[in-house]
């Protein structure tokens, strides 16, 4: 079996994310989405805007986001779009909240344990392919959030995140979700169930590229309002067309480092069971762990 290619730099400068995205030899075509997180006010670990401008040039994209389903400054669609602009990202590039005017559900694959369907914003009809710009970081719940997660929760609108977090449980009231959580390995499962939904949806367009930056490296996600300082050094950038490899050749670059708060990130994600995602990710046939790690020179 031959080995996915991951793309590896150290810098994390505009120009090594156009360099690592022109690495993988695969252009975005069409109207391109740019998936990020926009990060919670109050939060500062997000991909600032003048770190990414040049690579959403680079696609001629449009950023594109979801409002949130725990309430926050970002689950009203006026509320994000004023986070939108204080953040900074309307003034690098056009924006888009793919759920501010309706959702449409597109079917998971099959396999799936949980989920029937993946509920989007009807806006993501208008994507002919998606560029998953994710900032690799821990997560309160999900232990880490790369590139199945940003492609998962991340694309889901509010009632599609509501439906992962549910495990596509019958009750998917907002209230009820958080109070009558599913167990851990379920919620994962669902996760990677949602990315297939994606996946398969862009099969027939024009495909997705992967690109993690791991830099930030705070326990708590760019969700959280006021999140922990980072922990570890920043590490670098890794991309490639497989999110699996993606994902799991940046958790291995944590693991091998000698960073002294190495063992407090790890804490987080293996305490939540974090690699899991990816486990069932490649029970789906989503990827494979299995990849070659080429540094950029």
């Amino acid at each position: 079996m031959e080995a996915v290619k991951v793309y590896f730099t150290k810098e994390i400068t505009p120009e090594s994310l156009v360099q690592i995205y022109k690495a993988l030899d695969c252009k975005l075509e069409g109207n391109v989405g740019v998936k990020i997180s926009t990060g919670e006010p109050g939060g500062h670990n997000y991909l600032k805007p003048e770190l990414i401008k040049d690579l959403v040039k680079e696609v001629n994209g449009t950023i594109v986001e979801n409002c949130t389903a725990y309430g926050g400054l970002r689950q009203d669609v006026k509320d994000h779009w004023q986070c939108i602009h204080d953040h900074g990202f309307d003034a690098i590039a056009k924006c888009d909240i793919l759920d501010e005017e309706g959702e449409f559900a597109i079917p998971t694959k099959e396999g799936s344990r949980h989920l029937k369907e993946d509920i989007v914003g009807d806006h993501m009809a208008n994507y002919d392919s998606i560029l998953m710009l994710s900032h690799f970081k821990g997560h309160a719940m999900g232990g880490f959030g790369g590139a199945l997660k940003n492609m998962s929760i991340g694309l889901a609108s509010t009632a599609g995140k509501l439906n992962i977090h549910a495990a596509g449980g019958e009750n998917q009231e907002q209230d009820y979700v958080w109070s009558h959580l599913p167990e851990q390995d379920a919620f994962l499962e669902s996760m990677a169930e949602a990315c297939s939904a994606i996946m398969k949806y862009y099969e027939d367009r024009k495909g997705i590229v992967y690109i993690n930056v791991i830099n930030n490296l705070s326990v708590d996600c760019d969700c959280d309002s006021h999140p922990e300082d980072p922990c570890m050094k920043d590490i670098g950038i890794v991309a490639s067309l497989d999110p699996v490899a993606c994902d799991r050749a940046a958790l291995d670059l944590i693991y091998k480092s000698n960073d002294p708060g190495r063992e407090h990130f790890l804490e987080r994600v293996e305490t939540r069971h974090g690699a899991h995602t990816i486990e069932h990710a490649v029970t789906l046939g989503l990827g494979t762990t299995y990849y070659q790690l080429e540094e950029l020179k």
